[in-house]
């Protein structure tokens, strides 16, 4: 007989918005504040030869981590209501290769380009980009408007030239954020389906990406595919976490559930202490102790939003970063497409908001300020679907 999936509540879960709204709101926070000077070490990326993590280094593994909450949901909602297996793996395909496609343009947009075999900037380009992924992925149901922005594409990518020569074309590099996010979602959706939600086959998936990045690294391995296995490992604990809450068969109580909840997130800090004596805690090396200990991170954060929002109905605070929960990709690409309007426009924030306290109230109303937009823009749907 075939495994049953997880019972899952239908109705919107209040704290995994609350998580998702939260990360892209510190990583509005930290995004601006890049670069910034005089600020403390901590809220700055660390360099790929330092062995530790800051708060920006724990905002992708969070993207990731919610990624894997929102699985379990979405594909059972899927298979139940959307034209079964099928429908679901084609739906499943066509996110990832959005967000990849959408990754590999953003990549090639940051480094490797050669504007005069182009013929046109690089800034012009990345606007005509953002222009046709609206296009392409908004919520008008116009095909003729979806087919145009394909075409824009597909132009742009003809267009674009790479190398000192200008004979080289876009490349894949390691994919960006949106296409390291695309495969990882790819390979724990995949992973879900397969094992029909069972948290074992989660937890040995979990495993699995750990040995290969491991393996990888023993013999000499491609590090792109260890790199994305490691991503994929925090996705699949994003989806084994909201299990332990939210998994009808499991018949425990609210109590039990977050106390279960704690329990993953000490094991999962249990294994990247035990990892870190062999692998530095990098983000740029994707190494298993990052992984494991954002995983960590990630689930008892949601071990407390789960006891403040479910348990003891603490929510009106939430409306503050719903506007980005609601609608998380405008909400990543709307100050990507402010800052590439600045460079074609040779225009440049103020110095002194880029130094010490002013850098910090800055990027704090920065932050404020796209997610108040971001709330304006909901109110007329304008979103991307994937």
């Amino acid at each position: 007989m075939p495994v049953a999936l997880p019972v899952l509540p239908r109705q919107r879960i209040v704290a995994i918005d609350a998580l998702r709204g939260l990360t892209f709101l510190v990583m509005l926070f930290v995004n601006c504040l890049s670069g910034a000077r005089g600020v403390p070490y901590g809220l700055q990326h660390f360099a790929a030869d330092v062995d530790g993590m800051s708060l920006a280094d724990i905002v992708f593994p969070a993207f990731l981590f919610v990624v894997g909450t929102s699985i379990p949901f979405s594909l059972n909602h899927r298979l139940a209501v959307q034209g079964g297996m099928p429908q679901t793996l084609w739906q499943v395909v066509s996110r990832a290769f959005g967000l990849i496609v959408i990754g590999l343009f953003m990549v090639n947009a940051e480094e490797g380009y050669n504007q005069a075999a182009m013929g046109i900037s690089i800034e012009l380009w990345s606007l005509c980009f953002f222009a046709a992924v609206l296009l392409v992925w908004g919520p008008w149901p116009n095909k003729l408007l979806r087919g145009a922005g394909a075409l824009v594409l597909v132009a742009l990518a003809l267009v674009y030239r790479s190398g000192p020569d200008g004979q080289g074309w876009m490349a894949t590099s390691w994919w960006g954020i949106l296409g390291c996010i695309g495969w990882a979602y790819l390979v724990g959706s995949l992973v879900y389906l397969a094992g029909r939600g069972r948290m074992v086959v989660l937890a040995l998936a979990v495993a699995g990406c750990v040995l290969w990045f491991v393996l990888s690294h023993a013999y000499g391995g491609n590090e792109i595919l260890a790199m994305h296995a490691t991503h994929s490992s925090i996705v699949l604990c994003g989806a084994l976490c909201v299990l332990l809450f939210f998994d009808g068969k499991r018949g425990a109580g609210s109590r039990r559930r977050l106390w279960d909840g704690l329990g993953l997130a000490l094991l999962l800090a249990l294994a990247a202490w035990l990892l870190h004596h062999v692998y530095p805690i990098s983000k740029i090396g994707a190494t298993p102790p990052w992984a494991l200990y954002c995983a960590a991170i990630c689930s008892g954060l949601f071990a407390l939003l789960y006891w403040l929002i479910e348990l003891r109905h603490v929510q009106r605070w939430t409306a503050l970063v719903q506007p980005a929960a609601a609608n998380p990709l405008v909400t990543y690409l709307l100050p990507v497409v402010l800052a590439a309007l600045m460079r074609y426009l040779h225009l440049h924030w103020w110095p002194a908001l880029m130094h010490g306290a002013a850098a910090i109230a800055f990027s704090m109303l920065f932050a404020a300020v796209v997610v108040a937009l971001v709330a304006v823009l909901n109110t007329y749907h304008i979103k991307l679907k994937l």
